[in-house]
């Protein structure tokens, strides 16, 4: 916005007056250069590109210097080239580069032969002092807003952290403290039958006994904090530890991008729920998790050659409802398939990490 307005203010300032013998051909060449400079500042890497912001400053003051006067209707637009570094950089750094701004424009204006001598009179002294200083003004200002966005966004980081930190140790502490010891004493009145009770008490026992290690799994997972990792070395981790656990041959692929506190958290509880359940529930022995992703989203894909999913969901398994909840929770989209000729399952998970969006869990 600021950079069409600038353009809009040189052009019509052009317009208004006669400034050189080629106005026309300046008249052309900002509007050139306005749409190439903001066609590629839409990227966001143009965008923190020290590259990109010495051409755009080299070339509006080039304008300036083809304006013949410092004092030119291209002022306000090249000032609008310290918006990015200015942001972009750290506030000292920012600083830094406006003072070389100011030096780079003091340059142009000696070589207009229109510069004089500033101390002539009080007027003029006045003018090249206020168009030396707004640049560096401008720059100070807009760093240090830029500044105060990253440490607001840092709290927020480190805000979410810790609440997610603390609803998991209370989690974790009521499944420890109160369900896990219900389902051992169940255990241990069942075993008092010492075989009398036939199948059915056989069967009960053997579902405490998966419930009590589900629990376990789940009060371990809990309490282990995430601690800034990114996601991806974190799934590492959970491939090795099941590798080591169980005979299942699991590959990761890919990365991730950085994500907020809130969604990696979320994120990796559902893909090491997705590889749990490939393990302990599907019997897989192949699974294949593939990680892609860039600023705007992130995917992961788990396959495995499972037993493809149940028809009837497991009695007192919340799994699948939980990874579902997650999933709405960070407006990510989950889908959840069988495999070719219904071998194995395929759990794809895609993760907005700009605009939240609807809830979309298929």
């Amino acid at each position: 916005m600021t950079r069409m307005l600038g353009a809009v203010v040189a052009v019509l300032l052009i317009t208004a007056h006669e400034v050189s013998d080629y106005d026309g051909w300046l008249v052309v060449a900002t509007v050139a250069w306005t749409t190439v400079s903001l066609t590629a500042y839409a990227s966001a890497r143009v965008q923190d590109s020290p590259a990109m912001w010495v051409l755009d400053t080299a070339v509006v003051l080039g304008l300036i210097y083809l304006s013949t006067d410092w004092r030119s209707p291209f002022y306000i637009y090249a000032v609008t080239a310290l918006i990015m570094p200015a942001t972009g950089l750290a506030f000292r750094a920012a600083v830094m580069w406006s003072i070389g701004f100011v030096v780079a424009y003091l340059g142009v204006a000696i070589a207009t032969r229109r510069f004089g001598n500033p101390f002539d009179r009080a007027t003029r002294l006045e003018v090249a002092a206020t168009h030396l200083l707004i640049p560096i003004i401008v720059a100070i200002s807009l760093a240090y807003a830029a500044d105060l966005l990253r440490r607001l966004r840092e709290e927020r980081q480190r805000a979410e952290q810790m609440a997610v930190q603390a609803e998991r140790q209370r989690i974790a502490w009521e499944l420890h403290d109160s369900a896990k010891q219900r389902v051992h004493a169940a255990h241990l009145v069942l075993s008092a039958l010492d075989g009398r009770g036939g199948e059915i008490v056989e069967h009960a026992l053997s579902e405490l006994r998966a419930a009590t290690a589900d629990m376990d799994t789940s009060v371990a997972e809990l309490r282990a904090p995430l601690d800034g990792r990114p996601v991806d070395v974190l799934l590492r981790e959970r491939a090795r530890e099941l590798n080591v656990a169980s005979p299942a041959d699991i590959v990761v692929r890919g990365g991730l991008p950085d994500m907020p506190p809130l969604v990696a958290n979320h994120t990796y509880r559902i893909a090491a729920e997705a590889l749990t359940n490939a393990v302990r529930h599907a019997g897989a022995s192949r699974i294949a998790v593939e990680l892609s992703g860039d600023d705007d989203a992130a995917s992961i894909v788990i396959r495995d050659d499972g037993g493809g999913l149940p028809e009837v969901q497991r009695p007192g398994s919340h799994g699948l409802h939980s990874m579902r909840n997650r999933a709405a929770t960070i407006g990510a989209r989950l889908d959840l398939q069988s495999g070719p000729e219904g071998h194995g399952t395929v759990v794809t998970l895609d993760v907005p990490l700009t605009t939240p969006t609807s809830e979309a869990v298929t």
